[in-house]
């Protein structure tokens, strides 16, 4: 038995230097939002970060809010949302990983449905989609509003 089959066994916490490369993980400001806010402001457009907006049924906290449009942008990771191209299932310690991982996809889809229930759109772009795509649906969802 490997030491990966060992810690799948049993859930171990993890290792002081898995616990610190986990908490370098941001929630916000990752370097693909830093860059669709960079071109959404050089375009001219105005919003909110990390806004929390309470609903009926739970808090959410978009990484980009439009609030007199109501529009949500989520700037996903591909590791941390599952994405159906670059998501990846780790080799270790996979008991506590694939649960995070499917509970991470679940919330998506409930905020999702929160938002959209109380009104807002909601834009969800990969990590992986290039700023000028990025930049192209919110201008989009923005324009479709007007």
């Amino acid at each position: 038995m490997t030491s990966g089959e060992v810690r799948d066994a049993v859930q171990l916490p993890p290792t002081a230097g898995r616990r610190r490369n986990m908490q370098a993980n941001r929630r916000r400001d990752t370097g693909p939002e830093l860059a669709l806010r960079s071109a959404l402001h050089a375009a001219g457009y105005r919003y909110r970060c990390d806004f929390r907006i309470d609903l009926p049924g739970g808090r959410v906290r978009p990484d980009i809010v439009f609030t007199r449009r109501k529009l949500a942008v989520f700037v996903d990771g591909c590791f941390w949302h599952s994405c159906p191209l670059h998501g990846s299932q780790p080799r270790v310690n996979q008991s506590y990983w694939s649960p995070k991982l499917a509970r991470n996809a679940e919330r998506d889809r409930t905020n999702t449905r929160l938002l959209e229930e109380s009104g807002w759109t909601v834009i969800r772009i990969w990590e992986h989609v290039p700023v000028g795509e990025a930049l192209a649906s919110v201008r989009t969802a923005l324009e479709l509003d007007s």
